[in-house]
């Protein structure tokens, strides 16, 4: 497996290129509501669920971790990808490689050390890009490993929505859901993962239910964390000189 190589110069150059170049250039807007440090699981690991439908899920989770607290953050990529991208290793980027068992076990052993060593951790347990609509969600066992083998840790699920809905640049909703904190070595994984993937589908349809209910509109909790620019669309109303439709 690959591990990760964190170098604080790097990542404080690449948070703003990510920020002030590659999302506010293909997102017209990103936001997040909820806590990604809840006060009730301070001073124990924390390990994000977090559903997988798009390339752009770790640079959105990426930014929203920086911006909203000071933890040290670490992402799960797959192997093959990671080869191809390997400076994200210094961001905090570490590999699975799901074609060969022993190192799928390294991984999850190493996601286990990194928690108990302070670490946050962002799993996509679901292991592959689904389209956003796909139900039910269907998890891998590794999550539920890493908890047996880091059982003070507190799980947050984290869902994100995106799609164009009325701009012509895509929009982007991140919710952080309430915190699970269960006694994990109790458990079976059989019985964890099935929590977990019930927590996780369960907020999934939560969240785009705020989208749907809210016409296209962002809804209320959700701060933007870019600055904000105009679509296409806004140019012309701006241009015609038309207020908000």
């Amino acid at each position: 497996m690959l591990e990760a190589t964190k170098h604080r110069s790097f990542d404080k150059l690449f948070y703003r290129y990510n920020s002030l170049y590659l999302i506010r250039r293909h997102f017209r807007y990103f936001g997040a509501a909820g806590e990604l440090k809840p006060k009730s699981a301070e001073g124990r690991p924390l390990l994000y669920i977090m559903n997988h439908s798009s390339w752009w899920d770790g640079l959105l989770a990426y930014h929203a971790a920086r911006t909203l607290t000071n933890s040290e953050h670490y992402f799960m990529m797959e192997e093959e990808q990671l080869s191809k991208y390997m400076f994200f290793r210094k961001l905090g980027v570490y590999s699975i490689n799901r074609s060969r068992t022993g190192d799928i076990s390294a991984s999850l052993r190493y996601t286990a050390r990194v928690l108990r060593e302070g670490g946050s951790v962002w799993m996509y347990p679901e292991g592959e890009i689904q389209p956003l609509e796909h139900r039910p969600l269907t998890l891998k066992p590794g999550v539920a490993l890493v908890l047996r083998l880091c059982p003070e840790a507190v799980v947050v699920p984290v869902t994100l929505y995106h799609g164009l809905f009325r701009h012509s640049k895509p929009e982007a909703t991140l919710l952080a859901g309430d915190p699970l904190i269960h006694s994990w070595k109790e458990m079976d994984r059989g019985s964890i993962a099935k929590l977990l993937q019930c927590a996780l589908g369960e907020q999934v349809n939560v969240h785009r239910e705020m989208m749907v209910n809210n016409g296209g509109y962002i809804p209320e909790p959700f701060l933007p964390l870019i600055k904000q620019g105009k679509s296409t669309n806004e140019w012309f109303d701006a241009l015609l000189g038309r207020g908000k439709p």
